[in-house]
């Protein structure tokens, strides 16, 4: 969850008391968020030690979509309708003086289609800041930009002095040869193409430069003056900048995900509405779609909906009437009134600010923070029910510990991996059907989910390449593979593997340990050859480049025909009509390649094997 750091003198101003560390803790706990830290002892330190230091600090871990919460215009608004000292603003849209014909007005050209098509914005009208509101107006940008809007690549905003500018503006995607301005914090003019080399080396914006970089035109916007205002979601031009002398602001937001774009706009404009002369009012812009359709931006009307008492008493265990609970939503900044005609029913008014209230359920939720969830009448189910482990958990349960008394040893390790541990140094090809690839990783590390478990296996192994011989470890875990035939286009099978490490390879050991796992599954062990057994297991020689050659087998599983297996590899059907042999699992002495790739001294044996036939 997002942490938010506020002036903790600013904050009790706000609220119009002083709280001790533990007082506000409760206080935060009771509004469902969580006070992580209150930096007043280290300051007090620092000052006994004649050392400078800034003033005490909270830190306070946010739900991760309580986006209004963000900032401590946020937070001490949110504090103060919680302990009934504020009524919930309302934020409405002022026009300028003149009407519609006087409005800030935005047209955006057909191209913008081609890089981030969607474009809003709004103004803030005689705004004064101070120092700390300035402050906390660009760390809220900064914290919306790596939360909702995923590092700019879904939402970016940018604020400028709208007095600088001249409106009408145009949002334009152009050829970054073409587009020439000063950026901010910077004296000398640059095209786009000259700006992305400027910031390679940049700490904070060479981050998003691959957004935008491979496309043939990059967004900007201009005033009627041909000025550039923004470059975005990259910089805004210094010619615009905002200053602590800024009066009138206008803020622009462009994006690839137009649910979040309005509601980042909406979050934005209203936290800082606040310092404008009229509290909680805006001014709303006007932008023309490159179809020619006039809109009027933002739209900041609250959401109407219906509660109902029956529903929120029945998840909580409370017995409320409607006009009680309508009390408690007022707390959380909804505003409900009780129906004087059906009294089952609660009109709810949600705020723009409250864009994570998306179902019935999360009223209820905000009924009971506001009730106090330690108030809560606690019962016991009206049904009686005992757990169980699933099937599959309890045969991994079996596994395991067959495994550890024969005194092998369990290791974890991670369920991502990079590309090459996951085929290249297992010397295996991705034929681009089975691996799931992670979009944007961030590091090279963890590009993709695994389909086996030996590359863990491995590395585990290589960081403890120091320790005694001889090394023998195992793992039952999910694999996952790609698969069409399902919702989510893929699906989870659970593995068992084990590798021995020793001055010699070991192939008996893991053949060892795969006869008793199956002995303690009552699977015999069968000849390839015999037609007349229904049931067991066997081996054959198999040729993979995984492998020292010759020294290898596939694991096969006869089963009835009508006993489900799941596993990835094809099906090796017998002429018996009554059961099939399914190939399950591999083992074998491992290449020497597939070790000196994984950094590996000494010759290992790997056994995996899928258990999803045995499932019961």
């Amino acid at each position: 969850m997002p942490s938010v750091t506020v002036d903790k003198q600013d904050l009790w101003d706000r609220l119009g008391r002083s709280y001790t560390t533990e007082e506000f803790d409760q206080l935060c706990f009771d509004f469902g968020i969580e006070l992580d830290e209150d930096t007043t002892n280290e300051v007090n330190e620092r000052v006994k030690a004649g050392l400078p230091s800034e003033r005490p600090q909270l830190k306070i871990d946010i739900p991760a979509n309580r986006y209004d919460l963000l900032c401590i215009e946020g937070i001490a608004r949110g504090l103060r309708v919680f302990l009934n000292l504020d009524k919930a603003p309302v934020y409405r849209l002022i026009p300028p003086v003149g009407g519609e014909a006087n409005m800030v007005t935005l047209t955006m050209t057909p191209d913008v289609a081609r890089i981030r098509p969607y474009f809003t914005g709004v103004v803030l009208r005689n705004v004064k800041f101070t120092p700390s509101s300035y402050a906390s107006f660009i760390d809220l940008q900064d914290k919306l930009h790596h939360n909702i809007c995923r590092r700019r690549i879904l939402v970016s905003m940018g604020t400028h002095d709208l007095d600088t500018l001249k409106p009408p503006f145009t949002y334009e995607a152009l050829p970054p040869q073409k587009i020439e301005f000063i950026p901010l914090n910077k004296t000398e003019k640059y095209n786009a193409e000259q700006l992305m080399t400027l910031y390679e080396s940049d700490k904070h914006l060479s981050k998003y430069l691959h957004i935008i970089r491979d496309s043939p035109v990059y967004p900007v916007i201009y005033d009627s003056n041909r000025t550039v205002a923004s470059m975005p979601p990259i910089i805004n031009s210094e010619h615009s900048k905002i200053t602590l002398n800024t009066r009138n602001i206008f803020i622009d937001v462009t994006a690839t995900d137009e649910t979040k774009l309005l509601i980042v706009v909406n979050i934005l404009s209203a936290m800082f509405a606040e310092y404008s002369e009229e509290p909680f009012t805006m001014e709303p812009i006007i932008v023309v779609s490159p179809d020619g359709t006039r809109k009027i931006s933002p739209d900041v009307s609250p959401r109407l909906v219906t509660a109902h008492a029956g529903y929120i008493n029945a998840c909580t265990g409370l017995d409320l009437p409607s006009a009680d609970i309508a009390q408690l939503l007022d707390r959380m900044s909804l505003s409900a009134t009780a129906s004087p005609t059906d009294p089952d029913a609660i009109s709810v008014s949600i705020p723009c600010t409250r864009p994570d209230i998306l179902h019935e359920c999360d009223i209820m939720e905000d009924a009971a923070i506001a009730y106090g969830f330690n108030k809560l009448p606690k019962t016991f189910p009206a049904a009686s029910t005992v757990a169980q482990p699933l099937a599959i958990s309890k045969l991994c349960d079996l596994v395991r510990r067959e495994w550890a008394q024969a005194g092998w040893v369990e290791v974890l390790p991670l369920i991502l991996c990079s590309h090459e541990e996951n085929f290249e140094w297992l010397n295996r090809k991705d034929d681009g059907t089975q691996v799931v690839r992670l979009a944007n990783p961030k590091t090279l590390e963890f590009q993709v989910v695994r389909t086996s478990l030996l590359p863990g296996l491995l590395k585990t192994i290589r960081e403890n390449r120091n320790h005694a011989l001889p090394m023998r470890i195992f793992e039952t875990a999910d694999v996952v593979f790609k698969d069409k035939s399902v919702e989510r286009q893929a699906r989870n099978e659970r593995h068992a593997a084990a590798v021995w490490c020793n001055k010699t390879a070991g192939f008996e050991m893991v053949h060892g340990i795969l006869d008793r796992i199956m002995q303690m599954l009552e699977v015999p062990r069968i000849s390839s050859a015999d037609k007349t057994a229904s049931k067991g297991y066997y081996i054959a020689p198999l040729e993979d480049a995984t492998y020292f050659p010759g020294r290898a087998a596939t694991i096969f599983y006869r089963s009835p025909i009508s006993t489900s297996t799941t596993s990835s590899v094809l099906e090796k059907v017998t002429g018996n009509a009554q059961w099939r042999d399914a190939a399950i699992g591999e083992l074998g002495v491992l290449h020497p390649t597939v070790l000196q790739n994984f950094e590996i001294n000494f010759p290992c044996s790997a056994l995996e094997f899928d258990l999803t036939p045995f499932e019961k």
